[in-house]
């Protein structure tokens, strides 16, 4: 009973801590198993994009409904509630208040698919209150708010699948196989690359009036007041520092994930440098650098990202990619497929020519490995550790370029090493009420 009381004093504090008051339910108290037979109830947080694709990709599996949707926009929540309500014939409850959702004992997990300034809160909360999470990519706005969260998944022993779903792809594990098992001899380098239009932004418009049916405090939440811009709002906020982190914490996240695993990498880099900026396209809204190339320096290999915002080309004929280049050939790979270009000498390719290896979307995939792992209580195919490395690469990109400097990080004191400019990144200033978590 002690260590009980002891533990009921802990989470009420860490509510406190948040600003606000709320009761712990029971099941924050239970690690069994979800029996493969019982039915899983799930909600939404953040409705409006990959949330819902996520929630979608949920119900298609047997077992599983929907019990509550939370938005901050009263449009997008009458719509997802009637999307959902065709696909299972019954309405789940609807939010406006994600902690109000969280105080509903009936949910087991929960799908965040918020804006990434909300991602370390809302996740935290969630594994508080009991419920397991699926959490969209980056896992979230700031390397320190990562590190809050691994420590409250294994806290409260919650599973927790981070929204990177290649590491639920065949064909993406059967490239891996391919290329560490030698067959493009000695890896040396990965190039990662992401050019999209919508890297950009949107089109400068003025402020206006916030639009009737929408909470933008709530949408605010943790981050600075600012008056209302739809150029900062609906399908453009990750390009602005407060809310995402641009193209490489976006696509970027997804693809250097892919660089690491095909060495099994655990480890943060030996350094990180980076070059780039906003050179073009003033009259969109963006802050984030529209063009940037990045080197991770690695023990036995290189990795380096690069995007050219507002552009639709690539290496390849790709838009986005990987090139794995080894001494005998390169593999080239994104979600339609990999293929093999072999070095030539003395006019013969060094390895056997090969066709193109198929490949798809990996979303449902990565949605079913968590429902399991919510019965099994094993890790999922992306736990949160995976999440926050990579995450910590993302962040590291930019701040490279921030700080114009060579970084170093230090796993130990959980900073860069000498670099106060890049330190004062590494957790956001909350706005009241919010505060930042402690775990």
């Amino acid at each position: 009973m002690a260590s009980r009381r002891k533990f009921l004093a802990n989470s009420s504090k860490a509510a406190l801590a948040l600003g606000i008051s709320q009761t712990i339910p029971s099941s924050v108290f239970s690690k069994k198993a979800i029996a493969p037979s019982d039915k899983i109830n799930i909600a939404l947080i953040g409705a409006r994009s990959m949330g819902f694709g996520n929630l979608q990709n949920a119900l298609k599996q047997t077992g599983v409904e929907c019990a509550a949707i939370c938005d901050i926009d009263d449009s997008i929540l009458k719509q997802r509630i009637a999307d959902v309500v065709k696909i299972q014939g019954k309405s789940p409850r609807a939010f406006k208040d994600f902690r109000k959702l969280l105080d509903q004992k009936d949910i087991d997990a929960v799908i965040i698919g918020t804006p990434d300034h909300w991602h370390c809160l809302q996740t935290i909360m969630a594994c508080e209150a009991g419920k397991d999470v699926y959490v969209e990519k980056p896992l979230a706005n700031s390397i320190g708010e990562c590190d809050l969260m691994v420590k409250a998944v294994r806290k409260y022993n919650r599973v927790v699948q981070v929204g990177q779903q290649q590491r639920s792809g065949d064909h993406w594990k059967q490239a891996m196989d391919f290329i560490k098992t030698g067959n493009i001899g000695k890896l040396r380098k990965v190039n990662v690359w992401g050019n999209f239009n919508y890297g950009i932004g949107q089109p400068i418009v003025p402020d206006e009036a916030i639009p009737a049916g929408v909470d933008f405090d709530m949408w605010l939440g943790p981050a600075p007041q600012r008056s209302f811009n739809k150029s900062r709002f609906h399908g453009s906020w990750r390009m602005f520092w407060d809310y995402g982190g641009g193209l490489i914490t976006d696509w970027g996240v997804h693809l250097l994930d892919m660089a690491l695993w095909v060495k099994d990498i655990k480890d943060t880099p030996l350094a990180v440098s980076a070059v780039g900026g906003n050179y073009s396209f003033a009259d969109h809204a963006h802050e984030t650098f529209d063009t940037m190339s990045v080197n991770f320096q690695m023990k036995d290999y290189n990795i380096t990202w690069e995007h050219t915002a507002g552009t639709q080309n690539g290496p390849y004929g790709r838009s986005y990619g990987l090139a794995y280049i080894g001494d005998k050939a390169t593999l080239v790979i994104d979600r339609d497929g990999w293929e093999l270009f072999p070095e030539i000498q003395d006019g013969k390719p060094l390895v056997p020519v090969m066709p193109k290896q198929p490949g798809h979307d990996n979303h449902e995939e990565h949605m079913k490995n968590f429902l399991e792992c919510m019965k099994s209580r094993r890790d999922p195919n992306c736990p949160i550790e995976n999440g926050r490395l990579v995450a910590l690469y993302a962040h590291a990109g930019n701040l490279a370029l921030k700080t114009n400097s060579r970084l170093v990080w230090d796993e130990n004191s959980k900073s860069f090493i000498n670099n106060s400019a890049a330190n004062a990144h590494l957790l956001p200033v909350y706005r009241s009420p919010w505060k930042i978590p402690v775990v």
